[in-house]
């Protein structure tokens, strides 16, 4: 399929957080629609074992959908930061733990229909102790899940963001072969 080709582009926004855009375009068949993309930097999504087979999750409010998710540690990647950096960070600041083993899982795009987002996966383990402050970690909760119960959480929705879902379906097929 041939690409389609950016004729103008407008900024309508600029944020902390995403940036979004309206881009005129030209299709291979020569008709000119538009397209609407949130610029969003590369993330992480981090499926965190501990030494007893628990994976690691956060609960935390999420005000775009006015409740709070399980999720699996994740953030944002920041400008010259490696992900496995960005996994090591993320995990001291929102679970108080610093893995000595990371494992690259995968990656994906998460809205590629109008955003710029990458989440790169990743498996950490051999935890130890290490807290770093941050300034968005309030009132996250740390809860233990047996790793067994995972498919549970996800069937029920209890587990219903998509980069939980995609982290935690991948590490269960690539590392315990369900």
């Amino acid at each position: 399929m041939l690409p389609e080709k950016k004729l103008s582009c407008e900024q309508i926004y600029n944020g902390r957080s995403v940036n979004l855009h309206v881009d005129w375009v030209q299709k291979s068949s020569g008709k000119k629609t538009t397209r609407e993309v949130v610029q969003h930097r590369d993330c992480v999504a981090v499926v965190v074992l501990d030494d007893q087979d628990n994976v690691l999750l956060v609960h935390q409010f999420r005000y775009p959908v006015g409740k709070s998710l399980l999720e699996v540690p994740a953030g944002g990647i920041d400008a010259g930061e490696e992900p496995v950096d960005c996994v090591r960070r993320e995990l001291q600041e929102e679970i108080g733990y610093l893995p000595r083993k990371i494992k690259k899982l995968g990656g994906f795009y998460s809205i590629p229909g109008y955003g710029t987002e990458y989440l790169h996966c990743y498996l950490a383990t051999d935890l130890v102790p290490s807290r770093l402050m941050a300034e968005d970690t309030e009132g996250i909760e740390l809860v233990r899940v047996p790793t067994n119960q995972i498919p549970q959480l996800i069937a029920s929705d209890e587990i219903c963001d998509a980069k939980s879902i995609a982290a935690l379906l991948t590490f269960l097929f690539i590392t315990k072969g369900k």
